[in-house]
């Protein structure tokens, strides 16, 4: 099969009539072309008078597929081979052991399930129904569950976000991905969709239903169970202790997420290498979404042909910091993503329809090591909690919030055309007692550099909601090319937490390959 990319189309094209268009493109007869399908399909909207798609289509030819490659002058143009899931050639006595239920631990599963290895998962916090109660729980004004909240629990972090699919990386595994999601219940517009997205409302059965094929092929999952200790010495991993009981062991992957920052503490105790990482600190941004529709796509804004408009920016300052937008939600709501007492952490929402009100987006300053408070390997988890107390103490407890009028432009603190959507109260507060200064003064000149690239992006009105800290892991974990720590034999870190990946897909993807290199172990070579 061939993938044929780049083709721009009208926004009012019939993708289920593409054979003309693409015998046009590859200079082959129609009736040598046996299917013509959408395989990616993305907005161009740098000319407001021009909006159109720009798609890649998956093309199965009859013959000559390698001389219509020749042939083609398009430079994108290349075979396609699709992702084949492994199989294990003899299963082990002790099955490999799976810690964390993210996107990471979950395709590992999956991974391991599908082999017929019947991994055993371990996850913190709950099933995703008593997680959500949990949850809205919280958002009502209850008590904070340390175990079960917008970072622990069946899915991780991504089940409760816009459940964003689109990544950076290039890699065979992530169309397998995605395929896996629509076979659980996902849309399928997330095959073809440039910047694919679920919603958490779809996200919450999805994950469920990965969790009974993984329970269908053997695996185990066991929630509300905490990883406390990992035994082991030269010769590799012997157990591991799980809510006071040692489970025997020498196969364990370790997709804790970002978040677990009493395991990355017994992590260090025990000795396992880690070094620091850059990672970011900011806020939420939050502007109407009908502002933000009619900047990016002016006449075109009301089209049934686009949804809800998204962005990305990014803007390099003088002073050599980088500023940038993440994990935008459009038609969405700022949620309270805190995960400890007495601290503030928030992150972005949205449904699949994003028919909200307001869009909103992290807005992030890069944070590199000598930023850091101390030597010590976990400093970066200081900063963090650092920042998350603040906040819940200058806000006594609510969800500090600024308008950008004030934060920027030092006008008088008032709510103006746009009503701050997090949960569950709010209070206004000076962000300058909750950052370090060179974090707002960044975020100041990011927000006024980003006005230049999306007119009213500084709107005075524009709510900022603080702090956004748990964009990504600020330690990194070592491994070898076996996949392995490179201080502990058997134990396989992965994911957003282990500093290997950064969104649900590119997680997903390095649980998978992480998956693939324990099975390695179990194929006769």
């Amino acid at each position: 099969m061939i993938i044929l990319s780049n083709l721009d189309l009208p926004l009012d094209t019939d993708f289920g009539n593409l054979l003309f268009t693409i015998s046009k493109e590859l200079k082959t007869p129609i009736d040598n072309i046996i299917s013509a399908k959408l395989y990616k399909k993305s907005v161009d909207a740098r000319r407001k008078s021009n909006i159109h798609f720009c798609c890649s289509v998956l093309v199965d030819v009859k013959s000559n597929e390698g001389k219509i490659i020749k042939n083609c002058k398009k430079a994108s143009i290349h075979n396609y081979t699709p992702y084949l899931w492994q199989k294990a050639d003899f299963i082990p006595e002790l099955p490999p052991i799976i810690v964390g239920f993210g996107p990471a631990g979950m395709f590992a599963g999956l991974t391991l399930a599908r082999a017929g290895l019947r991994p055993v998962i371990i996850e913190r916090g709950l099933d995703v129904d008593s997680r959500t109660r949990d949850i809205q729980n919280f958002f009502n004004g209850g008590e904070l569950d340390e175990n079960s909240n917008v970072q622990f629990g069946e899915g991780g972090a991504g089940t409760f976000s816009d459940g964003k699919l689109n990544t950076g990386i290039k890699d065979k595994r992530i169309k397998a991905v995605l395929e896996t999601f629509v076979s659980f219940g996902a849309p399928e517009n997330i095959l073809v969709d440039s910047k694919p997205h679920i919603g958490t409302d779809l996200l919450k059965s999805v994950v469920k239903n990965i969790r009974n094929e993984i329970i269908s092929l053997g695996g185990e999952v066991r929630f509300a169970s905490k990883l406390e200790n990992i035994n082991f010495d030269d010769t590799g991993i012997k157990s591991i202790t799980v809510n006071n009981e040692k489970i025997s062991c020498d196969k364990l992957v370790l997709a804790i997420g970002h978040s677990a920052r009493d395991t990355f503490k017994m992590l260090n105790d025990i000795g396992c290498t880690m070094e620091r990482k850059p990672f970011a600190v900011g806020v939420r941004i939050e502007h109407l979404q009908s502002d933000i529709n009619e900047a990016l796509y002016g006449d075109f804004a009301q089209s049934e042909y686009l949804g809800a408009a998204d962005y990305k920016l990014a803007v390099h300052l003088k002073n050599g910091r980088g500023v940038y937008t993440f994990c935008m939600c459009p038609g969405g709501e700022v949620i309270n993503a805190s995960s400890e007492l007495e601290h503030i952490a928030v992150n972005g929402m949205s449904e699949n329809a994003r028919n909200k009100e307001n869009a909103n987006s992290a807005l992030l300053v890069g944070v590199n090591p000598e930023d850091f408070p101390g030597d010590n390997v976990l400093s970066g988890f200081t900063l963090q909690r650092n920042i998350e107390n603040n906040a819940f103490k200058v806000a006594n407890g609510a969800v500090p919030i600024q308008t950008v009028g004030s934060f920027c432009f030092g006008l008088e603190e008032k709510l103006g055309k746009i009503k701050p959507s997090v949960k569950p109260r709010v209070a206004f507060a000076d962000f300058d007692k909750i950052f370090p200064k060179f974090l707002t003064d960044s975020l100041k000149e990011g927000i006024l550099e980003f006005d230049k690239k999306i007119k009213g992006f500084a709107d005075k009105d524009a709510v900022l909601t603080a702090p956004e800290t748990r964009s990504s892991s600020p330690v990194r974990i070592l491994r070898n090319e076996l996949g392995q720590s490179i201080s502990i034999k058997g134990l396989f870190p992965c994911g957003e937490g282990a500093g290997y990946a950064g969104g649900i897909t590119s997680a997903a993807v390095d649980g998978i390959k992480t998956a693939e290199l324990v099975l390695s172990n179990f194929v006769t070579k």
